[in-house]
C-alpha cells in the first residue's frame, strides 16, 4: 500500500506565507510526479503545480512567481513554499503523485488534504 501524508496548512492574512509537505510512503518502486491541486467547494479541483523526477517544473498561472514547489526525491517529498497569499488562494489542497508500483503498474495517489486559509 501507498500513502501521501500531508503536512502543514492553516491561516495565514493576505500577503502571508504557508509551507506545505507531502510524503509519499510504502511498496514504490519510483515516482514520476509529485504535485499539489487545490479545490474550492462547487468548483473543480485545479492543478496548483506539480514537478517530475527529472525536475521539470509546472505552475499555474494564478500562482507563477508566488508558489515554489521543489522535491526531494530521495526522501519521495514534495514542498509548496506559498508566498504573497491571496484570499482566492483558499482552498483545499490535495498533494497528488503518479507512483510506479511495479515494474509495469502505474497509479495515481492522493492525499488527505489540507486546508490553506487566507483571510484579507
Amino acid at each position: 500500500q501507498v500513502q501521501l501524508v500531508e503536512s502543514g496548512g492553516g491561516l495565514v492574512q493576505a500577503g502571508g506565507s504557508l509551507s506545505l509537505s507531502c510524503a509519499a510512503s510504502g511498496s514504490i518502486f519510483s515516482i514520476n510526479v509529485m504535485g499539489y491541486y487545490r479545490q474550492v467547494p462547487g468548483k473543480q479541483r485545479e492543478l496548483v503545480a506539480a514537478v517530475t523526477t527529472g525536475g521539470n517544473i509546472n505552475y499555474a498561472d494564478s500562482v507563477k512567481g508566488r508558489f515554489t514547489i521543489s522535491r526531494d526525491n530521495a526522501k519521495n517529498t514534495v514542498y509548496l513554499q506559498m508566498n504573497n497569499l491571496r484570499p482566492e488562494d483558499t482552498a483545499v489542497y490535495y498533494c497528488n503523485a503518479e507512483i510506479r508500483i511495479s515494474v509495469i503498474t502505474t497509479q495515481n495517489y492522493w492525499g488527505q488534504g489540507t486546508q490553506v486559509t487566507v483571510s484579507s
